[in-house]
């Protein structure tokens, strides 16, 4: 048992922490290097049950990152199955869905099928994306020549879905995808709040009351027909699909049964154990960093190239619009804040980068 469980021991209720619950918040020897990779319960961290925040922190400090697991209601699989549905769809069908950059007759610059094979030879991201967002109906059109109140109203995109005249798919599809929205954004918000109480930050989920523009993207990464020379590593060589970066908000991420997803640990990229049937793996990224003051880090990451079809879910949970950004929690003036004052203000110049960089 580590050192750090038997110190809470002591501090937390005799009814509290059993053993068996010990070893799974906190498990014994499995994972090499990430065997000390904290295992939240679901239902605990969305009770805000206190006693796994130190864990939490801990798990996050250490490592960056951390699982949380037995999600009731949950099945990794359905999820896993719809998604290969959907990619094996004919390709005019998910052009129906694509967004305006790919398909000048849909409206939606972010919401939809982002197909990003099209130039194999120069395009970093070796994947494909269909995005899913909060909102299923958008609010009344802004007269506002206001530049901030227009970008509030693109921010509520709607989402679209698949019409392919297979009711039973176009049903199960919408409502399994939606539910998983639900639960993720569940673990996003309660992952703040644990680390508000971990780290006395009271008035941190208040920032996150919101979540205009959350995101959950299906993303395919394609068996690599052809070598792309942009796609090696920097920093060892390694073929990629997914280049090395740091996220900006919350993480939570599905890699199913599928590997490839690495995380730089102790200056060396290492492979990261999957989520499998029913659990998610949680990280932060820069702009959250930076909010509570850097105690915790986020973790430079990236895909490695595999042999087969690879399939993940990212959902991102960011601040809502009118989020101040500009300090963190204890008042330092954070990078963002050197040019932002709200997160509304980020977001906008973040999706030009965004559309530059996978486009």
């Amino acid at each position: 048992m580590k050192t750090f469980a038997l110190v809470l021991l002591l501090v937390a209720p005799a009814t509290a922490l059993l053993p068996d619950l010990l070893d799974k918040l906190w498990p014994e020897e499995e994972h090499g290097v990430f065997s000390g990779v904290a295992k939240i319960p679901y239902k605990d961290l969305l009770n805000d049950n206190s006693y796994v925040d130190p864990f939490l922190l801990q798990s996050m400090k250490t490592y960056g990152f951390f699982y949380v697991v037995d999600v009731p209601e949950y099945s990794a699989a359905l999820e896993h199955d719809y998604m290969k549905q959907f990619y094996d769809l004919d390709e005019d069908v998910k052009d129906e869905l694509a967004i305006r950059r790919h398909n000048p007759a849909n409206k939606n610059a972010y919401r939809g099928y982002c197909p990003g094979l099209d130039d194999v030879e120069n395009t970093l991201q070796y994947k494909n994306l269909y995005n899913i967002g909060p909102h299923e109906t958008r609010g009344a059109s802004v007269e506002s020549e206001d530049v901030m109140e227009k970008l509030r109203y693109d921010c509520q995109e709607p989402n679209v879905w698949p019409e392919t005249g297979n009711c039973t798919f176009h049903k199960g599809f919408k409502e399994t995808f939606q539910a998983g929205f639900e639960i993720r954004r569940n673990i996003g918000r309660a992952f703040i709040r644990s680390i508000a109480r971990a780290m006395n930050y009271p008035n941190l989920p208040a920032l996150f009351a919101e979540d205009e523009f959350s995101a959950m993207g299906l993303r395919k990464y394609p068996i690599r027909k052809k070598i792309n020379s942009n796609m090696y590593s920097d920093f060892d060589g390694t073929l990629l699909r997914e280049l090395e970066h740091i996220d900006s908000t919350v993480t939570v991420l599905s890699t199913f049964n599928n590997g490839g997803l690495e995380i730089l640990h102790k200056n060396q990229y290492r492979a990261v154990p999957v989520t499998g049937e029913n659990s998610f793996i949680v990280n932060i990224g820069k702009l959250v960093d930076d909010l509570i003051d850097n105690k915790v880090p986020a973790v430079r990451h990236r895909v490695a190239e595999v042999d087969f079809d690879r399939y993940s879910i990212t959902y991102f949970l960011g601040p809502q619009f009118d989020a101040n950004i500009a300090r963190s929690m204890s008042g330092k003036l954070t990078d963002a804040g050197q040019k932002y004052t709200i997160f509304g203000e980020w977001i906008k110049d973040y999706l030009g980068a965004i559309e530059l960089f996978y486009y």
